[in-house]
């Protein structure tokens, strides 16, 4: 079979491969991209539908800490690449960006379309090639590549590539995580893909299950303990699911419930519903409650409880808990759920695990294959929604570009 060379080669074309993509090319070398769906950037341009989160202004020390155990490796990545690199790299693109709730950074047009038209039109200009519906199917016994087209199988090498598969959720969208047992066989240290910020199941009785599937938890409060005994606390929004629980804050603290789940087979959650009051508050003003008054109406008139809250109540607490006056505001404060069951990984945003982060050096190349990169959610990382992941994808991307221009300039 006849071998195809190139000078470079990038295999997956979602924003880490095209980050790396245009490294290359912006040092003038020659980049061919294989794409095996049948456009780029799929599920970027998903991720996108609702308005396209690309980063997040906040504090350079928080915004790190969202990367948990793999906040130095991440870390030195975003030296290079960070939020406010990202931000000028779009300006750069002519796509102008602004800070919208909770810190989160959108572009203008809020969408990921016409990010990426601008993109792609920059990197054909530089030369980039990108064939779509070319899928990697391992390598050959001369450690060449094996292409999978719609004219059949080619074989491809070069001096660098850079593999930037994604993780193993959305299989539609091009993640299908195959490549795991790939890299794997060929003796790369690779850990088992996770969900990440996923959703969890809970038998809900029928009433939210028909009446609140879909309803937002708006301003409550999540409490989970990690694996140390300290306890992670924030606010924001969730939502009642028909399976159980997903939403914001959920994914925020899915790592941990995960984890737990998977060590000791369940997890027990608290919900705060009432985070703006106290105790001491809602004793105040429980104690001024009507006789006359239902219990639904007078938590809803004294606690402002009402709506997809109130049912979270219900569904989590005994006749007898919600009866007892003198516990009940306490309740509200530290609601407990006990959760066994994740959700199946192709439905996560995200997924944890893949190409271990000690089988790369600090320029993602693969330490026992000189010459090949890895890039993106491929690695074992993961972070919450809120720009964190893309950020740190483009980061990866840029990284691996750079490490492999500086290894061709020694070549």
């Amino acid at each position: 079979m006849q071998v195809n060379t190139a000078e470079a080669i990038v295999i997956g074309a979602g924003p880490a491969g095209l980050m790396a993509a245009e490294q290359l090319a912006g040092a003038g070398v020659a980049v061919q991209v294989f794409e095996a769906m049948p456009s780029v950037a799929r599920k970027f341009l998903r991720a996108g539908i609702g308005g396209l989160n690309i980063t997040h202004n906040e504090n350079e020390s928080v915004f790190r800490q969202r990367f948990g155990a793999r906040e130095g490796a991440v870390g030195r990545w975003l030296d290079a690449f960070g939020p406010g690199a990202l931000r000028a790299w779009c300006a750069d693109l002519g796509v102008e960006t602004f800070v919208g709730s909770s810190s989160r950074v959108f572009p203008v047009e809020k969408k990921a379309a016409p990010l990426l038209r601008k993109w792609l039109r920059r990197l054909r200009a530089q030369g980039v090639q990108i064939h779509v519906r070319h899928r990697w199917l391992g390598w050959s016994e001369d450690g060449g590549l094996r292409i999978q087209s719609l004219e059949g199988e080619q074989r491809w090498q070069a001096p660098v590539v850079i593999f930037a598969l994604g993780g193993g959720s959305w299989k539609k969208l091009g993640s299908d995580g195959s490549w795991l047992s790939l890299f794997s066989n060929a003796g790369v240290a690779c850990a088992p893909l996770l969900p990440a910020n996923c959703g969890f199941e809970y038998p809900w009785p029928e009433d939210i299950a028909t009446q609140h599937a879909g309803s937002a938890l708006k301003n409550i409060a999540l409490e989970v303990q990690d694996d140390n005994g300290e306890t992670w606390r924030r606010k924001g929004d969730a939502m009642l699911s028909h399976y159980g629980l997903e939403g914001s804050l959920v994914y925020a603290a899915s790592s941990l419930i995960r984890d737990r789940i998977r060590q000791d087979g369940a997890c027990q959650i608290h919900w705060d519903l009432l985070p703006d009051s106290s105790v001491e508050q809602l004793t105040e003003r429980w104690s001024r409650r009507k006789p006359k008054d239902s219990l639904s109406n007078a938590l809803r008139k004294q606690c402002g409880l009402s709506g997809s809250k109130l049912a979270l109540l219900k569904a989590l607490s005994s006749r007898e808990e919600m009866a007892n006056q003198q516990a009940l505001p306490a309740l509200l404060k530290h609601l407990p759920q006990t959760l066994s069951q994740i959700r199946p990984i192709d439905e996560a945003i995200s997924t944890a695990g893949g190409i271990c982060l000690e089988a790369v050096n600090e320029r993602l190349m693969l330490k026992s294959m000189p010459g090949t990169f890895c890039v993106g959610e491929m690695l074992d990382w993961e972070a919450p929604t809120g720009g964190y992941l893309l950020t740190a994808c483009f980061a990866s991307g840029l990284v691996a570009g750079r490490g492999a221009v500086a290894l061709l300039s020694k070549s």
